[in-house]
């Protein structure tokens, strides 16, 4: 049951950061699998539609799980049949090494290694420019991190571009952040026969009623899409996407599994009561999306994530498993956080929470909400 006594102490928190100037805007979701509590604060209602970022790799991987299900791909298939782009790759030395000095793959990538973000590629956890293997990446216009920009390229030229540049680890040996859910996206579009988000709209999204998470958002829909704020070296909130003419505001080029999707509160929820309730997908789908894949060697690069990323243990198929205590949130907890301001958790009990802000997570304000976010969260279970 919820507690009362949490509620309102959510309430006068979350109240206190947006009276701060946190964020402009902000809707809190609890829930213990038979009562669903929502707040909102600010200038944001409750059908408001929030840019997901990273919270859109928990969607991504389910989708994948309904062709695993299918018997249409296989967990340990080698992705080359269906992303040739990506088949008898070379390996990086060493991750500082030029991009020539290079060795074979010992193996091919797998469709699990996209799911656990273990192919040998991703977001490089160093200054812009450190290593080679980064500048060709940003070069060939092939990364993005969830707060600057999607890749501006079709799913296929941009596959293409990827498969040019060798791998920075073997397959399998690093957990590397975030390139592997937009792989995912072009998987599914060419396994399905179809694009990523109309499988993702008729096959996840349509069963479930997420009737407002998609890729952009409906010109008669866009006035409940707010503006969305980054935060400047001053700490100020400054202006990252609007809602008219913004990136969201029209389909993209590229349908980004790992960042691209919008989506409301309602919705978030009713993808989190899917997989706590397995209606969808089966009840070993399901507890093997939410438990840890990783072996300590693997997670090095996960560990460094920081607070909000890297230290809940381990990480199942596109989401984190909390298999430690460290603060009010129970072992196997699963779910993710969004770089523009987004962070969304279950836990086997039933329980979830969900927090949707326009303040992009780039500051120590907006770290500060989130954590106080998830404290009154769990106080108010009882």
């Amino acid at each position: 049951m919820l507690r009362e006594s949490g509620l309102r102490r959510m309430r006068d928190v979350l109240g206190g950061h947006v009276a701060s100037g946190t964020a402009p805007g902000l809707v809190a979701l609890v829930g213990d699998g038979t009562r669903t509590h929502v707040e909102t604060f600010g200038s944001v209602e409750r059908d408001t539609i929030f840019r997901l970022a990273s919270l859109s790799k928990p969607l991504t991987a389910a989708a994948t799980m309904i062709l695993v299900e299918e018997c249409r791909i296989g967990l340990d298939d080698p992705v080359d049949e269906w992303l040739p782009e990506l088949a008898d790759r070379r390996v990086l030395t060493r991750i500082d090494a030029q991009l020539d000095e290079t060795v074979p793959a010992r193996r091919a990538i797998t469709v699990r290694d996209l799911l656990t973000q273990t192919p040998g590629f991703g977001l490089v956890l160093a200054a812009p420019g450190t290593y080679p293997i980064q500048t060709a990446l940003h070069e060939l216009s092939v990364t993005s991190d969830g707060t600057s920009a999607w890749p501006v390229l079709d799913q296929d030229e941009w596959l293409k571009r990827l498969g040019s540049v060798p791998l920075m680890y073997q397959p399998g040996e690093r957990w590397q952040y975030h390139i592997s859910s937009d792989v995912l996206g072009v998987l599914i579009s060419r396994v399905a026969g179809q694009s990523f988000e109309a499988f993702l709209r008729e096959r996840l999204c349509a069963p479930l009623g997420m009737k407002d998470t998609g890729f952009s958002v409906p010109a008669d829909q866009l006035h409940r899409l707010p503006t969305s704020y980054a935060h400047d070296p001053s700490g100020a909130l400054t202006v990252w996407d609007s809602a008219a003419d913004g990136k969201y505001s029209r389909p993209p080029s590229f349908q980004a599994g790992g960042d691209g999707l919008v989506s409301t509160v309602d919705d978030y929820n009713a993808f989190f009561g899917m997989l706590l309730g397995s209606t969808l997908l089966s009840p070993a789908s399901t507890a093997l999306m939410t438990m840890d894949h990783l072996t300590p060697s693997q997670k090095v690069e996960k560990d460094q994530f920081g607070d909000h990323f890297g230290r809940h243990g381990g990480y199942g198929f596109g989401m984190a498993v909390r298999t430690h205590r460290r603060d009010l949130a129970p072992t196997g907890q699963f779910g993710w956080d969004g770089g523009l301001g987004t962070t969304a958790y279950a836990d086997p009990s039933g329980f979830r929470g969900i927090l949707l802000s326009q303040a992009a997570l780039d500051s120590p304000s907006t770290t500060a909400l989130h954590r106080d976010f998830w404290t009154c969260a769990y106080q108010s279970v009882g």
